[in-house]
């Protein structure tokens, strides 16, 4: 398998990460979207995982909740769905 950094991806990592999403209904966790990634990718760093989900939830595109405490929900924001940041109810 070839590795994340050997080779210039042909399409950029937030838009693998919703192609998947959508494909799996807009609902997965997070260790079956990162194996999904891998399979286009090759190896990714966890680290580089985690920054893109941080920038697709900041821009408003997907939203991580935590499950249990390794265990995360990665799901698309449809449109007119919102969610309140913490102290904002």
């Amino acid at each position: 398998m070839v590795s994340y950094k050997e080779t210039w991806p042909p399409t950029p990592l937030h838009s693998v990460i919703v192609e998947i999403l959508v494909k799996h209904n807009g609902v997965m966790l997070d260790k079956d979207l990162l194996q999904n990634i891998t399979r286009v990718y090759g190896d990714l760093p966890e680290s580089e995982f985690n920054n893109e989900l941080m920038k697709l939830e900041i821009e408003g595109i997907i939203h991580v909740s935590y499950i249990t405490k390794s265990r995360r929900k990665i799901e698309i924001i449809k449109p007119g769905q919102g969610y309140m940041g913490v102290g904002e109810d």
